[in-house]
Formats: C-alpha cells, structure tokens, sequence
C-alpha cells in the first residue's frame, strides 16, 4: 500500500510539472491557430511522449509489485488452502476427471522500484523548466533553438531509439511477468494434483461428489406450478385446446444451440477482425476531421486536405467497418436460423478479400484525389465499387443456397431481412454506377435514390436482421410479435424507396416527385414504430436481466435511437423544417445519431454476443463498460451542440444574416463536436482491445486444466511402471 501510495504521489507530481509548460503553451495560442508546423504543437508533441513514458513506467512498477505479492502468497500456502482456493474453478467435467483418478487409483494402489520513478520525475522537471523558459521567451528578439531545423531532426532521432527501446522493454518484461505467473501456476497445479492423489479418499471425494451436484443442478421449471395437469371442477377458466391459426404468430421456445464449426468461427472471426481494424481506421481520420474544424491550419498537405478526408472516413466505416462486422454476423445468423451449414465458406472468404481489396483501394484513390466527383457516399470509382459489388453476389448466393437446404419449414424472419438487405445494395450499386440515366437532373435524383436506400435498405435492412436473431438469444425469449416484424418489414421496403428525393426539397426537381417523398418519410413511421414496439416488448418481463448483461444495454440504446433517430429523419423531411435545416450541420448530427446510434451500437451488442461464444473468452467487464459509456456520452456530445448550433445558424440564414456571421456562431458547437467525436474515437480503443482479448490466447496457465493433466500423467506413468 505505501508502494501505491508513492506512486500516486509520483504521478501526481508529474502532473503538476507537466501543467506549468502545458499552460503556458496554451496561453498563446487559440483553437484556429493551432498548426503541427508551430513551436507550441512540438512541445506538445515531446510533453505527450514524457506523460507516455512516465506512465509506462509507473504501470510497469505496478505489475511487478503485483506480482512479487502473488509470488509471496503462492509461496505461504499450503495443500489444503490451495485445494480450497482452487475449488471452485473446477468444472463438472474436471470433477468427474478427479474423481475417476481417486477411484482408479484406490483399485491399483502404487508404492512410494519507488525511489528510481521519483529520480526519473526530478529529471523530467529540469526539462520541463527548459521548454517552459523556451515558450515563454517566445516574444524575445532571440530565435528559438526549437525551430531551427538541424535541432528538430536531432530530438526525432533522438526520440526513434528511445521510443523503440520502451517498446521493447514493456514487451520483454511483459513477457517475463507472464513467464513467471505461468511457473508459479504450473507450481500450484502440482502442488495441488500431489495432494488430490495423497490425501484421504473419503475427504477429497465428499467435497468433489457435492461441488459436482451443485454445478449439475438445473430446474425443471416445474417448482412452482408442478407436475399436475391443469384442471378446473368450477369452470373459472378458459383452456383453449385447438391448434388452428392463431390470429397472432405462435411464439418459439428457445432451443439450446449447437457448437458451430471451426472453419466457420474462423472466417467469421476474420470478418469482425478486419471491420473492427476499419473501424479504428475510419474513426480515426474522422477525429482527425474533427480537430479541423477547430484547426483549420494544423496542416498543409493536399492528401490530408478535407476535401479528402471526409470521403475516406465515410467510405471507411461504411463499407469497412459496418459491411463486414454485418456480413461476418450474417455468417453466423444465416445458418443458425436454417439449421444447416453454410453452403460454400469459400464464397465468404472470396468476398472478405474482394470487400477489403475495395476499401484498400478505393482509400488509396481518394488520398490521390481520384473519386468519383460530387456523388456523397459514392466517392469510389466504380471498378474499385465493382469488387465490392462481386462480393455481396458471392454473398447472396452462398446465402440463398444456405436457405435452400434449410431442416426447417419455414423461413425465420432474421434472413429474410438479411437476403433483401443484400439484394437491395446491389440494386442500389447498380442504379448508382451506371451512367445512361445520370444527365443534369436525373444525377441528382439518383444520388438520392443511392444515398438514402445505402442507409436504409442495406446497413438497416441488414442490422435489423441481426437484431430479430441476436436479441431473443440474449434474453432467451421468443421475439414479441413475428406478425410486427413482418409488418415492419413490408412497410419498410414500400416507404423507404420513395424517400431519396427529401433530401432535394426547394430544388429544381419536380414537386410532385419532392412530395412523394416527404409522404413516404411519413410513412416511415410504421416500421420504425413497429419494429421498436416489437423489440421493447420482448424485453417485457425480463427488463431486470440488463443489469446483469453487457449486451442488452447496447441492444437497449440501439433500439432508442432507432426509434428517436428515424423519427427525427422523418422530422426533417417536411418543408418547414427543411427550410431551416438542410445544408446545416443537421444532417451530419443526423447521420451520426442513426448511422453510429443504431448500426454501431447493435452490431458491437451482437459481437459481444458472438465473439464469446466462437473463441470461448471474455473480454474485461470494466472495458467492455467504458466502450459503452465513452460511446454513449461522445455521440450526445457530438450530436445534441450540433443539432442546437445548426437551428441558429439556419434561422441566421431565414434572418438574412451574413454567411461568415453563422460561422463564428458554430466555432463553440464546432468544439464539442471534436470533444464528443474524441470520446468517440477512445471508446473505439477500448473495443479494439476487447476484441483482442476476445480473440487472442493470452497464454497463461490454467491451474485447474493443468491439474487433470497432472493426474492423468502421474496414473500413465504408474501404469508404465
């Protein structure tokens, strides 16, 4: 505790040298005059690595205080205590190992570093003193010695080393700590297989027999209402007895799911892996995009330009992130609900290489200023969106044929949202693509007609697919309403192909076309509406099961911003709100709160449903709870000053007012948006590395695995013997 105590008061030293040169760094300056080529942005680029390197130590310090203290406790126990400790991480199988040795081997018996962190803060200060004279000399007529060139590249090459060697001493010692951990876990398995097979049998298995019980035991369901068959002498209830179409769909009971296949978890674990790198990648030129908006000079280089920028973010997470994290959950649905195996897994590996080809190159492209000119999420020229567009019919038909050779009758709702999504983009990709009714005004119609149906007909479509799945699974219930679902799913295809034109309200496109779609965004209102009841009452009864859960709370946010988020689109669609709100930032607020509020957060619920299941680990409750509350509280943040920004600025325009006055209105919105987009952007971190540890062996020693193996060694070598 006194260790732990000194290193908070370390750290917090650290902090407070830190602050002085920090501080006055950012007395000069003001968020549009933030540039990566000024002396304050090198300073406080080197403060950020000192705060790195300090950390890396401190955390350092830390795990191997941490350890010395478990090796101390491993060291003073004994058999018993060890037994005790060890209990209950047993398995029902690994008690039936146990006791099967005990019981064979009755049958054949056998014959006989504070103080050098506190040097390391002082160092730092002197430094720190140095930059903070430096900054603070600033307006002196001597240049400063951080802008000359030879000394810049002298601190980068100084810096390369340096930074390579903290790379290398965490691993290694990293490495040696788990080494370590994994000897004194192999230490407690033998010390605790050698007193299994010593001690006496009555003793060890009395406790096995009744831990085992306990870990079998399971309800019949029956407790409380009993065996009896239901009757009633005094006619006070109604027992319907015939099995003829109900007005309303029958309900499924849950079924207990099969272990999936290898080769199918890895090509589905390969699907999330990739959206989850796109995720990083988009997500991280969008925070970039961000801190632009409140430093417009940070940088100078035309392939970082905005212009650039934003169609790599969009197109990113679009068809990186969001189409693979789908398709790789759609893997695993598809053949689930059709109670078959996929009909070709190497169709679903040619699309992974053909998807992620498309994004590779389409990035590359637009960083090289090649697109395809003035078409918003179309940026992609079409060769590139061609690969993109051969995977998903790989897609469809490994699906369709999946759904062929279905065992069971009927076709459950889940892939029938999941086919139409699929069909829908192709359709979209090549009304889009194709250029012989994209003159003048029909360029603008189809834009619409691409970029709404690319939103709603294919992340949506698909998304809600793997909701109708994964959502009943996780609260094992049947969904509430399959007749809801169906509704929503009609209603859905009948309205949402009518609205791309709302986007063009006020504009040269027929008005009879531009109310169409304003009627069919009202429309909209019936699937959302459907669908939202229908998922809010399947939770009916089991609300008290989100607490427990790290899913539902995703589903749970998911489906309130599908309802909130779709409502405000159809909001949006009238003409006296239009007015106000098109070319604001409305619409960007918009997408977020749809595309990031419903997609994102449902296709995280499934993966963290999934994931656990395929590789057979979890990951850390407390990371798992900051991906969701930096998420959360990042897009409000993100989305709520920009909504209430851009209504001032689109009154400022219905007012008259100058172009340039609504800017400096937005600079504080601006603000948060990059404070809510930077929440955002960590809250990703964080899922990245639970994807990690959901994915990778960590490769350390299970003491009660490596227990049965010692048993088993010691009964194979009395045999030999």
């Amino acid at each position: 505790m006194n260790r732990r105590k000194s290193a908070g008061i370390i750290f917090l030293t650290f902090v407070a040298f830190l602050a002085q040169p920090l501080s006055v760094c950012a007395q000069g300056m003001s968020p549009y005059t933030f540039s990566f080529h000024s002396k304050e942005a090198r300073l406080m680029v080197l403060y950020g690595l000192l705060l790195t390197l300090i950390l890396v130590v401190l955390v350092l310090s830390n795990k191997v205080n941490k350890m010395r203290a478990v090796n101390k406790k491993e060291r003073s126990k004994e058999g018993a205590q060890t037994f005790k400790e060890y209990f209950n991480d047993f398995s029902s199988e690994q008690i039936d190992a146990c006791l099967q040795y005990k019981q064979r081997k009755n049958k054949h018996p056998q014959s006989g570093s504070g103080a050098s962190s506190a040097l390391l803060v002082l160092g730092l200060t002197s430094i720190f003193t140095f930059f903070s004279n430096s900054v603070s000399a600033q307006g002196e007529a001597s240049p400063s010695l951080l802008n000359e060139p030879g000394i810049i590249i002298t601190i980068v090459l100084l810096l390369i080393p340096i930074i390579l060697g903290v790379i290398f001493l965490v691993t290694k010692v990293m490495y040696a700590l788990k080494q370590h951990r994994n000897k004194l876990n192999l230490e407690a398995a033998e010390k605790l297989a050698a007193y299994i097979s010593t001690q006496p049998e009555e003793e060890i298995e009395a406790a096995l027999k009744k831990r085992k019980a306990a870990l079998d035991y399971q309800l019949k369901n029956q407790e409380l209402a009993g065996s009896h068959k239901a009757e009633d002498e005094k006619g006070l209830l109604h027992i319907n007895v015939n099995k003829g179409l109900p007005i309303v769909a029958i309900k499924k009971k849950a079924v207990k799911r099969p272990n999936i296949d290898p080769a199918l978890s890895r090509l589905i674990l390969w699907y999330i892996g990739c959206a989850t790198f796109w995720l990083l990648f988009g997500t991280t030129v969008g925070e970039y995009i961000g801190i632009k908006f409140v430093a417009p000079d940070a940088d100078h280089v035309s392939w970082l330009s905005f212009g650039r920028l934003r169609p790599v973010h969009t197109n990113a997470v679009f068809w990186g992130w969001a189409s693979l994290g789908m398709l790789g959950l759609g893997y695993y649905v598809v053949p689930r609900v059709s109670n078959t195996a996929l009909a070709s897994l190497k169709k679903g590996w040619y699309t992974l290489y053909l998807i992620n080809a498309a994004v590779i190159l389409g990035t590359l492209c637009l960083l090289a200023g090649i697109n395809n000119g003035g078409g918003e999420y179309r940026e992609y020229i079409w060769p590139v969106m061609l690969l993109f567009g051969i995977g998903l019919a790989l897609t469809l038909v490994n699906f369709l044929q999946t759904i062929a050779r279905r065992t069971t009758k009927e076709i459950y709702i889940a892939n029938w949202y999941i086919v139409s999504a699929i069909i829908f983009a192709i359709v979209i990709a090549v009304v889009a693509y194709v250029p012989y009714w994209q003159d003048g005004l029909g360029e603008t119609i189809i834009q619409g007609y691409y970029m709404h149906q690319g939103v709603g007909m294919w992340f949506m479509l698909f998304t809600l697919g793997i909701v109708y799945y994964f959502l009943p699974q996780q609260l094992n219930k049947p969904i509430y309403s399959y007749s809801l679902g169906i509704l929503a799913f009609w209603t859905q295809i009948l309205f949402y192909t009518l609205i791309g034109t709302h986007h063009f309200v006020f504009s040269a496109i027929p008005w009879w076309l531009q109310t169409i779609a304003i009627v069919g965004s009202g429309g909209m209102a019936i699937p959302v509406i459907a669908g939202t009841t229908n998922f809010l009452m399947t939770f009916k009864g089991a609300w008290y099961k989100i607490k427990d859960s790290y899913t539902l709370p995703f589903f749970l946010v998911g489906i309130i911003f599908y309802f909130t988020g779709s409502m405000q689109g159809t909001a949006e669609a009238f003409r006296s709100t239009n007015l106000i709100w098109h070319f604001t930032d409305f619409t960007v607020a918009h997408s977020h709160l749809t595309m990031y509020g419903i997609i994102c957060f449902f296709l995280w619920a499934a993966i963290y449903a999934v994931v656990p299941r395929l590789t057979g680990k979890e990951a850390p409750q407390i990371t798992i709870g900051a991906h969701f509350w930096l998420a959360l509280i990042g897009m409000l943040f993100y989305t709520i000053p920009l909504m209430y920004g851009s209504t001032l600025k689109g009154l400022m325009w219905l007012a008259g007012k100058p172009f340039i006055d609504s800017v400096v209105m937005m600079a504080p919105y601006w603000l948060w948006r990059a404070i809510g987009g930077s929440l955002m952007w960590l809250s990703h971190l964080f899922f990245a590395y639970n994807m990690y540890r959901m994915l990778v062996n960590d490769g350390v020693v299970d003491v009660t695995e490596r227990t049965i193996r010692q048993l088993a060694e010691k009964e194979s070598g009395a045999q030999t013997i």
